[in-house]
């Protein structure tokens, strides 16, 4: 059988193996040390100068504690995108609070403002009027910030910019993490880069990111023993993932050239076959590629559907993976209020994601495209 090819494995460079051996020479393997505090300095640096950042546990962490910070309360309403990763989703629970989910629009796939609107009014109307919007950046193609962004300045909500696929991707130069109250970010495994597991978030506001830091911690009072007036979270990140982190922030640029390079690729061969189309930058938008993306219209294929193509590779030893499942799909949120049509479950239905790694050579993609010319040509 031919090598696996992953769908996005972990991509070391070359430094990330000093910085935790530094850690070890030094005893600074308890959750916090230099390297944390530098991989939270190399962050904001590469977003921008004025940001502030706590790296944390995980993305998932961090979206937790921006519902924290932002005082959202049991009973009330958080607006989220559907088409997402359910962490995106899952802490407006942790809080007991209710998600109302909104569809996708069909040029960026991410949160539609016109349906995000609608439900800004609905809500108000019915007495509830959301605390927060959370879009996300789907695959790391930015949202349509400047949309959203008026209406929750419209309505005075607040915006937690899901940006956990999205570090490098930007709109007219600004980076994505940057736009809303709160960033978050995420160093998952199978991020353009990696701590193992890890997140960050990030704010203009220092205040908010020094109460993160406080309530990742344990929430911890000043005093000379452990007292604590709050209830905190173990939520830190640890010196050694930092060590790995300050490695990948020196390679992130490369790899995000390695992701757009695996894009231009496939979409150079796989343009030619009725039915697969790819998601454009709109102007000014500047995607990472984080997943390179594909959708395929049955109506123009010759009736050879996504499954066809995701079985087909799978054949190969190819890992390849449906799009998100909406969340208003979802068993645990199928009660939850919805506003749209039917967008995020069409992509669902005939949207996969391709390998995207930023260690993947050319003869694997070649691979990949090989497998679905055979299966075209069948």
């Amino acid at each position: 059988m031919n090598p696996k090819i992953w769908l996005s494995s972990p991509h070391m460079g070359n430094n990330e193996r000093q910085f935790v051996t530094e850690a070890f020479d030094n005893n600074w393997v308890a959750p916090l040390g230099p390297n944390v505090t530098g991989f939270e300095n190399d962050i904001a640096s590469f977003l921008d100068n004025d940001m502030y950042v706590a790296a944390l546990s995980s993305g998932t962490a961090a979206i937790h504690l921006a519902l924290i910070l932002l005082g959202i309360e049991p009973g009330e309403e958080v607006i989220c995108q559907s088409m997402t990763f359910s962490a995106s989703a899952n802490p407006i629970r942790y809080q007991h609070a209710t998600p109302v989910f909104i569809d996708s629009e069909k040029d960026t796939w991410n949160m539609d403002s016109q349906f995000l609107e609608e439900a800004v009014k609905d809500r108000i109307s019915k007495g509830k009027k959301p605390k927060a919007i959370i879009p996300v950046h789907l695959y790391g193609m930015p949202a349509k910030m400047e949309e959203i962004i008026s209406i929750a300045k419209q309505y005075e909500i607040p915006i937690i910019e899901d940006a956990a696929e999205a570090l490098g991707s930007s709109i007219e130069g600004k980076k994505c993490g940057t736009f809303g109250e709160i960033g978050i970010l995420s160093f998952n495994g199978n991020k353009i880069i990696t701590t193992s597991g890890g997140g960050a978030m990030v704010s203009k506001n220092k205040d908010l990111v020094d109460k993160a830091t406080f309530l990742a911690t344990q929430a911890r009072d000043p005093a000379p023993h452990y007292q604590h007036s709050h209830i905190g979270y173990n939520y830190r990140m640890s010196n050694i993932c930092a060590g790995i982190g300050r490695g990948q922030m020196e390679v992130l640029s490369k790899r995000i050239d390695q992701r757009r390079t695996n894009f231009s690729f496939y979409e150079k061969h796989l343009n030619q076959f009725p039915g697969i189309s790819f998601v454009k930058e709109p102007r000014g938008f500047y995607s990472n590629r984080w997943l390179t993306t594909i959708f395929l219209d049955p109506a123009k294929s010759a009736g050879i559907t996504r499954e066809d193509i995701r079985l087909a590779l799978e054949k190969e030893n190819i890992e390849s993976r449906p799009l998100w499942k909406p969340m208003h799909l979802q068993p645990v949120f199928k009660d939850f209020p919805y506003y749209g049509k039917n967008v995020a479950e069409n992509l669902f239905n005939n949207g996969l994601c391709l390998p995207s790694g930023s260690n993947l050579e050319e003869a694997d993609l070649q691979r990949v495209s090989n497998c679905i010319d055979e299966l075209y040509n069948k």
